[in-house]
């Protein structure tokens, strides 16, 4: 947008806000933004590019989008619904419902037996593989035994065995919380994570809680409640800078300083706070260059390539596709997990569809799809910007596209 055209937008904005008797705090707290931002945007300071936030704004304000944009590209035509489906992790959310263990609770005796530690290990370590790569079906078959094990064997292990058994119950707990939310199911993921930190602090591990930490932050803002993933986020920041400042530091609190900052970031960026989320991306490098190398700490995957990759995401959650583009041609992300190069293709598809070049947007959809498929047919931005190629497209919508459509349902 030009600076003409921004104030024309915001104007148009504002007006459509005030005939709906709507303040600027009420019309913000609608579609999940600060007043800050919505009065940036109308005054004419703030663009609003992304096809996903005029429709956001469009579905606040109660109008079509093309009352709001009137150039926006028309809605797809209607169509058959799209048959009901069932979601990959379907099956592990019946492992967060009830108590774990009730039968252990009328029979408190019954004996455990320390051969199953090595097992009990391998198999946290695959569940971490099946979530980091993705393979959301096989998880959820794999981890509701699993679960079932680790809660019975905390209630009737000796002493001595608790402390590793809470540990590995809290990893469990924090895949299963990062699956979740990578299937846009929150409610779970917040469940999830809340198991997670409680069975972190039983295992005696601190840092383990702190994990547990960012993947609730993770599920308030899928649930878009950007003031508790602030909260949270923020005041675990806090206690772990005072403990590296006055310590010297391991590389397992950087990893999770680090990642809590990119965390903000994302909340900022979600809240449209350009500023602060540039300062967290800064400040995430900063700790980044301190720690000097990629780890996996607590499956974080933290370290100066990640923290490139997330400020490639922070910039198209800002609309600033350019900056998203120029990152992103400096990065080798070899030795990341699938998962997390698939997420940087996805996002690099958000980035050249805001530009415009839909042909690379694809392209890049299509590559990310080959690395983490059930990722991309599930997570609701790959859905969202393929939706966006369709409307842009219509019916000259290549049968590429059409196809990707398909797989990840966005034809309705």
């Amino acid at each position: 947008m030009s600076s003409e055209e921004r104030r024309a937008f915001g104007a148009r904005v504002a007006d459509l806000r005030k005939q709906n008797g709507q303040t600027q705090g009420e019309l913000a707290a609608a579609i999940g933004r600060t007043a800050s931002w919505l009065s940036q945007v109308e005054r004419g300071i703030q663009p609003v590019n992304r096809l996903d936030v005029l429709r956001l704004l469009a579905d606040g304000l109660g109008v079509p989008l093309q009352v709001l944009q009137p150039d926006a590209p028309p809605p797809p035509e209607a169509g058959p619904a799209p048959e009901p489906g069932t979601n990959d992790l379907d099956q592990a959310r019946l492992v967060l419902t009830g108590h774990p263990s009730l039968d252990v609770l009328l029979k408190p005796h019954q004996g455990f037996d320390p051969d199953t530690l090595p097992d009990l290990r391998s198999s946290v370590d695959r569940i971490w593989e099946l979530t980091h790569s993705g393979r959301f079906a096989e998880l959820s078959a794999a981890i509701g035994p699993l679960v079932i094990r680790l809660e019975r064997a905390c209630r009737t292990a000796p002493t001595e065995h608790e402390p590793e058994l809470h540990d590995l119950l809290a990893r469990t707990y924090q895949a299963l919380s990062a699956a979740f939310v990578r299937q846009s199911e929150a409610d779970a993921a917040w469940i999830a994570a809340d198991r997670a930190i409680r069975a972190a602090e039983l295992s005696g591990d601190p840092l383990g809680v702190f994990a547990g930490t960012y993947r609730l932050c993770h599920a308030f803002v899928r649930l878009n409640h950007l003031d508790q993933a602030e909260h949270a986020a923020a005041t675990a920041i806090g206690v772990l800078q005072r403990h590296v400042e006055a310590n010297e530091p391991h590389p397992q609190h950087l990893s999770l300083l680090g990642s809590l900052h990119l965390m903000l970031a994302l909340v900022h960026a979600r809240s449209g706070e350009r500023s602060s989320a540039r300062q967290q991306i800064d400040a995430a490098r900063s700790v980044g260059r301190q720690l000097g190398e990629d780890r996996n700490d607590f499956n974080l995957e933290f370290g100066p390539t990640n923290v490139e990759v997330q400020a490639v995401s922070t910039a198209v959650d800002l609309g600033d596709a350019g900056e998203a583009l120029d990152i992103a041609k400096e990065l080798r992300t070899d030795g990341l997990s699938s998962e997390r190069q698939a997420r940087l293709l996805m996002d690099l598809g958000r980035a050249h569809a805001q530009r415009r070049q839909y042909a690379d947007s694809l392209d890049c959809l299509l590559r990310a799809e080959e690395l983490a498929p059930e990722m991309i047919h599930t997570h609701a931005e790959s859905r969202a910007v393929v939706r966006d190629l369709l409307l842009v497209a219509g019916r000259a919508a290549s049968d590429e596209l059409r196809a990707l459509a398909e797989r990840t349902d966005s034809l309705g």
